[in-house]
C-alpha cells in the first residue's frame, strides 16, 4: 500500500515538474523575445490564456491599455454578433415610387465587393444587371428621378479621428448607409508609346480625373493621387514605366451608386429623364419593392477579420446601432460605441482597460488591453457563436492577412487571428491550436519597428512550440 502511495506521489511530482518546465519554457522564451535588443524601445503587452478554462498561461502588461490598430475589429465583430445575431442579413432594396426608381440602403459593406462577387461567381456589373432585368420585367422603359436613401446610417461618413491626409486611402474610405465597391474606385495608369493613359473601375463620369503622370522608360516608377476641394476631383501624379493600379476612396458613395446606375440604365435603353436625389424615402408605403439584395453576416465578418476590410467593421458598428434604437433609426458611431462599451463590460472588462473611438482601428484614440481582448475571445469561444466568429479569422499560412506567415508545417493552420497595423503600432490576437488544447492570446505593441512583426509572430509560435 505504501509503495502504491509512494508511486502515485512520484508520478504527481513528475507531472507537476514537467508542467512547470513547460510554463517556465514559454515564459522564458517570450521574455527573451520581448527583451531582445531590436525591441528595446518597443512597448509590449501580452496575455495568453487556456481557451477552455480561461486560466492565464502568460501575462506581460496584460491589463495595460494600448493602441490596438485593427485588433479593434475583433471586439466590434463580437459585439455585432451579440446585438445582431450570426444569421443577420444586410439588405439593399430597389423599388418603384410611381415613375421614380428608389434605392434603399441597409448598410451592406459588400454590395459590389469584387472579392465577395468572385466567391459567388458574379460578374462585376451583376447588381446593375439585376436591377435592369427587374425593371424590364415590370415593363419599365423609362423613369423620372432616381432617389438613393442612405438614411439607415447618419451622414457622418468620415470619422473626425481619422488622419485627414489619409482619407483618400482605401483603408480610410467613407462609410454610408448605401455602399458600393468598397466605396472606392481603382485607378490604373498605363504607359502606351511613352504616353500615360488613365482608366478607372468602375467606369463612370462621376469622377473628374486630372492626369499629371509622367511616362518614363527607366528608373523608379510610382503613382499616387490627391483630392481637391471640389468633391471627387482627383489628380493622379507620379511616374509610370509600364502599368500601375491602386484603389482610391471616393466621396458620397451613395451618390456614386445612383450616378453609375443612371449611366447603366441609359446603356440598357431605359430612359432617365429627371434628377439624382439623396433623401429619406423608405417609409413611403407607396413604394413597390422589385428587387432585394442580401449579404449574410459570415461574409461580412470574414472580410472584416480575415481580410481586415475597414468598411466592414464600420458598417457592423453602425448597423448594430441602427438596429438597436427606438424611434428614429439612424446608425451612429457614438451610439454604436456605447453599445460596444456595454458589451465589453458585460464580458467582464473593467472601464479602465478600454477607450473606443472607431471600428476599423485607424483612430489612435482607441485603447484596449490584452486582457480585454482575451476576455472577449474567451466569451466567444464559450458561446454558441464560436464557429462563425473564429471562422472569420485569418489562418496562418493559408489565407487572409496571415497567409504569408506561419507557413511552417508545425504552425500552418494552427495560428488563427487578426493582425493590426498603423504607424508604430502592430498587433496580433487570436487562437493557437495545439495537441494539448486551444490557447487564446493577444499581443499588442506600441512604438513598433520593422522587426516587431517577426517578434509578434515568434510569440505566437512559442505558444505552439512549448505546449
Amino acid at each position: 500500500m505504501k509503495r502504491i502511495v509512494k508511486f502515485v506521489l512520484i508520478e504527481l511530482f513528475l507531472i507537476s515538474t514537467l508542467s512547470g518546465v513547460c510554463l517556465g519554457g514559454i515564459t522564458e522564451r517570450i521574455n527573451s523575445i520581448i527583451s531582445a535588443k531590436s525591441q528595446k524601445k518597443v512597448d509590449f503587452a501580452v496575455k495568453i490564456i487556456e481557451a477552455k478554462t480561461g486560466k492565464t498561461i502568460y501575462s506581460h502588461n496584460g491589463n495595460k491599455p494600448m493602441i490596438p490598430a485593427s485588433n479593434m475589429k475583433l471586439v466590434i465583430s463580437a459585439a455585432a454578433i451579440k446585438y445582431l445575431g450570426s444569421d443577420y442579413q444586410f439588405t439593399t432594396k430597389i423599388g418603384l415610387l410611381d415613375d421614380t426608381l428608389v434605392v434603399i440602403g441597409g448598410g451592406d459593406p459588400l454590395l459590389g465587393d469584387s472579392q465577395t462577387d468572385s466567391k459567388y461567381d458574379r460578374n462585376k456589373d451583376w447588381v446593375f444587371e439585376e436591377i435592369i432585368n427587374s425593371l424590364k420585367s415590370e415593363g419599365v422603359t423609362g423613369i423620372k428621378d432616381i432617389i438613393v436613401d442612405s438614411s439607415f446610417f447618419d451622414d457622418n461618413r468620415v470619422h473626425p479621428d481619422w488622419p485627414k491626409e489619409q482619407v483618400n486611402q482605401e483603408y480610410a474610405c467613407e462609410v454610408s448607409g448605401l455602399n458600393y465597391n468598397g466605396n472606392c474606385i481603382r485607378i490604373t495608369t498605363t504607359n502606351i508609346n511613352n504616353k500615360v493613359a488613365i482608366s478607372i473601375d468602375p467606369e463612370t463620369k462621376y469622377l473628374s480625373m486630372i492626369n499629371e503622370v509622367k511616362a518614363v522608360s527607366m528608373g523608379s516608377s510610382a503613382v499616387g493621387s490627391y483630392r481637391h476641394k471640389t468633391p471627387n476631383k482627383i489628380t493622379v501624379y507620379g511616374k509610370c514605366h509600364k502599368s500601375a493600379g491602386f484603389d482610391v476612396a471616393i466621396e458620397r458613395p451613395a451618390a456614386m451608386f445612383g450616378f453609375i446606375l443612371a449611366e447603366r440604365l441609359r446603356l440598357a435603353d431605359i430612359e432617365v429623364r429627371g434628377e439624382l436625389l439623396e433623401r429619406y424615402v423608405k417609409k413611403d408605403t407607396k413604394i413597390k419593392i422589385i428587387k432585394t439584395f442580401t449579404t449574410k453576416m459570415p461574409d461580412v465578418l470574414s472580410r472584416c477579420n480575415k481580410d481586415s476590410m475597414a468598411l466592414s467593421a464600420e458598417s457592423l458598428l453602425k448597423t448594430l446601432s441602427a438596429e438597436n434604437t427606438t424611434g428614429e433609426i439612424n446608425g451612429e458611431w457614438s451610439h454604436g460605441l456605447t453599445l460596444v462599451s456595454r458589451f465589453l463590460k458585460g464580458s467582464g472588462v473593467d472601464n479602465d482597460q478600454f477607450v473606443l473611438s472607431d471600428a476599423r482601428g485607424l483612430s489612435r484614440k482607441n485603447m484596449l488591453s490584452p486582457n480585454a481582448i482575451t476576455m472577449v475571445l474567451f466569451n466567444m469561444y464559450s458561446s454558441d457563436s464560436r464557429g462563425v466568429f473564429f471562422d472569420s479569422f485569418a489562418v496562418g499560412g493559408v489565407d487572409g492577412t496571415l497567409k504569408k506567415y506561419f507557413y511552417q508545417k508545425k504552425h500552418k493552420g494552427n495560428v488563427i487571428g487578426k493582425t493590426g497595423y498603423i504607424n508604430n503600432v502592430k498587433s496580433l490576437s487570436g487562437m493557437c491550436k495545439t495537441p494539448k488544447g486551444d490557447y487564446l492570446f493577444s499581443i499588442l505593441t506600441n512604438g513598433a519597428n520593422g522587426k516587431t512583426r517577426t517578434a509578434i509572430n515568434d510569440i505566437a509560435k512559442a505558444i505552439i512550440d512549448y505546449q
